[in-house]
């Protein structure tokens, strides 16, 4: 498996003081140097933590796989076809919700999914959808012509070390059998940490790890380098 690193915290840490610092670019070059795979950032309506400017000078950097977390909003769709990121991953969002809760509902809105995905990927965009580990959901992402999905790992990571585990962990595995059998690739994230990524080398199938919280939370006591470092070997062990 392959780690992407989500620097969003960065920016909020920064925006706290409504300063420069901790800059997010920095961020994203420490990053680039650990060789991961990919740099995701989740441009939020309400830029509560990342900025259109961060956006966009870490698509300037060379050699960086920019993953950009979107809503499935016009105005979204508009700047990732302008800036032209390495990959989109499309979330569900809600202004009140602290982070996001959930996967996207892409069976509820097929048309609009399929008809809002075709001008990305003609830009050679690669495109996932954000989804709980659902046939459903699963079913109508292949119906788009998107390639990738991402698994929403929340219900696992909050159910990490109860009894509630092992059910949710099978509903992880059998989605990931399922979307390939649609010839889809299979990301996964949300609340993954130092303590729960382990097991998700369990899952057949899995391209693709996306955690940031918990790297930039390990960062402010050992550094980001070495924050990296420990989750990517966790990751690609």
């Amino acid at each position: 498996m392959l780690l992407g690193v989500n620097i969003d915290h960065v920016a909020t840490l920064r925006n706290a003081r409504g300063g420069v610092e901790p800059d997010v670019l920095t961020a994203a070059r420490i990053c680039k140097e650990c060789a991961v795979a990919s740099i995701t950032t989740h441009l939020r309506e309400d830029r509560r933590h990342i900025k259109d400017e961060d956006v966009e000078a870490i698509r300037m950097l060379p050699r960086v796989r920019l993953n950009l977390e979107m809503a499935m909003t016009k105005e979204m769709q508009e700047i990732a076809l302008r800036l032209r990121p390495h990959a989109v991953c499309l979330v569900p969002e809600k202004r009140q919700e602290v982070t996001t809760e959930g996967g996207l509902d892409v069976a509820g809105q097929l048309d609009y999914a399929i008809e809002f995905v075709k001008p990305l990927l003609a830009k050679n965009i690669e495109v996932s959808f954000f989804i709980d580990a659902d046939v459903r959901q699963i079913s109508a992402v292949s119906k788009t012509g998107a390639p990738f999905i991402e698994l929403h790992t929340g219900r696992y990571a909050e159910a990490f070390g109860t009894a509630d585990e092992e059910k949710i962990f099978e509903e992880l595995k059998g989605a990931s059998v399922f979307a390939r059998n649609f010839g889809l690739k299979v990301n996964a994230g949300h609340g993954l940490n130092y303590q729960n990524v382990s097991r998700m080398h369990e899952i057949p199938n899995l391209t693709e790890l996306n955690i940031g919280h918990s790297i930039i939370s390990r960062s402010i006591f050992v550094g980001l380098e070495q924050a990296v470092k420990e989750m990517k070997a966790l990751v690609e062990e």
